[in-house]
């Protein structure tokens, strides 16, 4: 029974608090700034995309609810047909989004070989590591997604200012542009979390003499 202590003790200690982990994180995409910009850009580029487009129907189903007649006939003609077309291209966009967090993640991975392997050396737990990988993708989705939806948005709402001069103010969907915002920025942090994953995966399961022997 006293043999069983010791490896109790030893087992609470490795188990890092996730405040510690999210320091970590931060401190990472400080000093990895520039592969941080990478990640964080690929999310913002994909949530723009995902936001204009989605800001575009909202504009769309304001004008259908408030906007003259002549103006819903034609909407609604082509409202099937472009529904389809953008199925696809977000589709796509998004993808694309999470292959360059996949690529941008695993090449961190290396670049990150000593640091793993000493904080292995050290005890840290796979679930740690996991949790540093995570923490920081999904800071980084958040940060892009909040900066995409703006870009998203405003691009949108510039075409539609343009197109409808001072007709688009009476037909403004506030509600339904805030709440494809608040989808838009959930989804970006949910990708971000997806891309990370098994980069994050093959960090926790790297041997410690290995990632050192791997540092570049």
């Amino acid at each position: 029974m006293q043999e069983n202590i010791p490896e109790k003790k030893i087992k609470k200690q490795l188990t890092l608090p996730l405040g510690h982990a999210f320091n970590m994180s931060l401190r990472s995409i400080r000093i990895r700034f520039g592969r941080s910009v990478i990640v964080t850009m690929s999310i913002v580029l994909g949530i723009a995309f995902l936001m204009s487009i989605l800001s575009s129907n909202a504009f769309v189903t304001g004008i259908l609810e408030k906007g003259p007649e002549n103006l819903k006939i034609v909407l609604q003609q082509n409202m099937e047909e472009m529904k389809i077309r953008q199925i696809w291209l977000i589709s796509l966009s998004l993808l694309v989004c999470v292959v360059g967090i996949v690529n941008a993640m695993l090449m961190a991975v290396t670049e990150r070989s000593r640091e793993i392997g000493t904080m292995k050396c050290l005890g840290a737990l796979d679930k740690y590591i996991v949790e540093l990988f995570i923490l920081e993708s999904s800071m980084q989705g958040l940060a892009g997604s909040i900066i995409g939806v703006l870009f998203g948005s405003m691009a949108s709402f510039v075409v539609y200012l343009l197109k409808y001069k001072g007709l688009i103010w009476g037909m403004f969907p506030a509600g339904l542009l805030l709440k494809y915002s608040l989808f838009s920025i959930l989804l970006g942090i949910a990708i971000s979390i997806i891309g990370a994953i098994y980069p994050a995966y093959v960090s926790a399961k790297m041997e410690p003499a290995e990632a050192i022997r791997r540092e570049v």
